[in-house]
């Protein structure tokens, strides 16, 4: 069969963008490959070497009948030469091949019987869970520096002096004195404060003399310090990344240099204090707001004008983060076999996880040749897909239609592959080398019939379907708890902006270790504010609870009788002593008595009764 190009229809561009102001190391990195088609491609949610063109789909360009039938002006219009211009910015040419479901001579209902898939043994190469000594107790700051330790800190601190160094010397306009790793703890301490407190600008942590003042963070640093902190934060040695901009343009430079470090350091830590259950998954995650080369236009999400795109694997059961691949452009996957596959083979290594593992994925990583490579490894996969990707079924035969009714299935299997469909309130469809297509699961629906009246009822579910939503849960908790007390800062530095996202990752994983912790202990755990807001007393180095303040005390000694003759002052209105007559059984008199509880009492040097009364 003759095949044809696939051209993916793009905007060619993001139109509209405003300039980007850049400082001194802001510089253009190499990678900015997101003006061609790829790249707004998979800003849009689209793997071009899987996805194709939706016009195309039903005509291949092949010889057959169908295709001379069709008007020319189709085939004229791929057939077409393209300009100079789009031939540079085009990628290679995709051909379209037979997959496994485009033989599929039917599909399969809900009444015929699924074979069971072989089950893959789990082995994973260490106990899943903590690898945390048990018989230990763990605060909130233990569980945070199994992240960020004292050595990293204390690293941090010697590039900051020396990024600050480098600053001062170029003319900025203040007085730096070095940062140790004490220090450094409290400015960390201080941005998780303001996660928990928010205010619209840094500044007004310090403002005083109002009703809305915050006198915390003013105890703890001064502004200007902080700020100072803030401006120079550096995570790599500034001389070594004089040399790394040398080896811009060629393979040898790193984009993430000035980020390396503190990220491999934390990707480290997180493998090694945690060993994940059998349920895996890879999801995208979006960081806001950065300029740099390697920063994208995200279209679909009209806000977000540049981001950065982290691909992260994450255990189902927690949420917690495995690891994380910085996405820096075009040129950092160069295996042809597009970005969706290859950034979730970048994460899966069999070596350290073992056999036996489950991954679910949405339809933007699904493909017909992850998924079989997946299995080879002894890897099973689940995910949802799209109709129009590459290898998927596309047979017409017995599929599923508008007027279907709600519940009904159809499926095709191609060992190890199984496609399903199912009809919900619109057509879902999934991928799974694990599942049956139906294991007789039911799951509850609300229908409206009449206006006022709504009918609750029980519909079938393929089992690919149900796992999907269950193992998803947890990834989804996870992002909540980034979201709700986030340090994110935005920074011309793009650096500073993935090292405070690193943070919230590093703070939420100690926080999922410190469940997993209670929970083997059977003890109750905090909740994710309480363990934030000790955490961050702890790097201040104050405790949560605050001093009590010292109440004003209105039991005052006044004169019995205001007599403005002095020498009746002492004679005049003298009362006999409440505490003498009651204690010592004496009628002694006193002009002295207590304004709050109006009863006289003997203040003198050697017979102090107003103290002994009210102690």
């Amino acid at each position: 069969m003759n095949t044809c190009d696939i051209k993916l229809e793009t905007n060619g561009g993001a139109e509209g963008e405003l300039p980007v102001e850049r400082g001194e190391h802001d510089v253009e990195s190499g990678a900015e490959s997101f003006l061609t088609d790829d790249e707004l491609a998979y800003q849009q949610g689209m793997d071009p070497v899987e996805d194709v063109d939706t016009e195309d789909e039903d005509l291949p360009c092949s010889s057959a009948e169908t295709a001379r039938n069709h008007t020319s002006t189709q085939c004229d219009r791929r057939s077409r030469p393209r300009s100079p211009q789009s031939q540079d910015r085009s990628r290679s040419p995709i051909q379209l091949r037979s997959g496994p479901g485009d033989t599929a001579s039917s599909w399969k209902s809900e009444r015929d019987l699924d074979i069971v898939p072989k089950s893959i043994r789990f082995t994973p190469a260490r106990p899943p869970g903590h690898q945390l000594n048990t018989n230990s107790t763990y605060t909130p700051l233990d569980l945070f520096k199994l992240f960020l330790s004292n050595e990293a800190a204390s690293t941090i601190s010697n590039h900051t002096n020396k990024q600050a160094a480098k600053n001062v010397a170029c003319g900025k306009k203040y007085s730096w004195t070095d940062l140790n790793r004490q220090e450094f703890f409290k400015f960390v301490g201080l941005t998780f404060y303001f996660a928990l407190v928010k205010l619209e600008n840094i500044q007004g942590y310090w403002k005083r003399n109002t009703i809305f003042s915050v006198p915390f963070p003013a105890n703890v640093m001064v502004r200007d310090r902080f700020r100072m902190i803030l401006w120079n934060i550096h995570m790599s040695d500034p001389e070594e990344d004089v040399e790394n901009d040398k080896k811009k343009g060629t393979p040898g430079y790193d984009h993430l240099f000035r980020l390396r470090p503190f990220l491999d350091n934390l990707k480290h830590a997180f493998r090694t204090y945690y060993h994940p259950k059998q349920n895996l998954t890879v999801q995208e995650k979006v960081v806001t707001k950065a300029h740099y080369g390697f920063t994208h236009f995200m279209k679909p999400k009209p806000k977000a004008k540049r981001d950065f795109k982290l691909f992260v694997l994450s255990d189902c059961s927690n949420g917690y983060t495995l690891d994380i691949s910085v996405y820096t452009g075009k040129g950092e996957f160069a295996s042809g076999v597009g970005l969706a596959y290859d950034s979730v083979m970048s994460l899966i290594k069999p070596a350290h996880l073992g056999q036996g593992y489950h991954l679910y994925v949405d339809q933007f990583y699904t493909s017909t040749k992850l998924f079989k490579d997946l299995h080879s490894m002894n890897i099973g996969a689940c995910g949802m897909y799209r109709d129009k990707r590459k290898h998927f079924p596309r047979t017409k035969s017995n599929a599923l239609r508008k007027s279907s009714p709600r519940g009904s299935i159809r499926w095709i299997r191609e060992d190890p592959l199984l496609f399903v469909k199912w009809k919900d309130t619109s057509e879902v469809s999934v991928c799974s080398t694990i599942h049956q297509a139906r294991a007789g699961n039911l799951v509850r629906r609300r229908e409206r019939i009449k206006s006022s009246e709504i009918l609750t009822k029980y519909i079938t579910c393929p089992s690919p379907v149900l796992e999907y939503n269950k193992q998803t849960v947890g990834v989804e908790s996870f992002d909540h708890l980034i979201q709700y007390f986030s340090t994110h800062h935005e920074s011309i530095r793009w650096y500073r902006t993935l090292f405070f996202q690193l943070l919230d990752i590093a703070v939420t994983n100690s926080f999922i270790l410190h469940k997993e912790l209670c929970k083997e202990k059977q003890e109750e755990p905090m909740n994710h504010r309480a363990f934030l807001e000790e955490l961050t007393a702890q790097l201040c180095g104050v405790t949560v609870a605050a001093p009590a303040a010292k109440a004003q005390c209105s039991h005052m000694p006044v004169a019995i009788s205001q007599q403005s003759d002095s020498s009746k002052k002492a004679s005049y209105g003298r009362k006999t002593c409440i505490r003498c007559r009651q204690t010592r059984k004496l009628n002694l008199s006193t002009p002295w008595k207590c304004k709050e509880c109006d009863v006289a009492l003997c203040l003198i040097q050697d017979r102090n009764c107003f103290d002994a009364w009210h102690s």
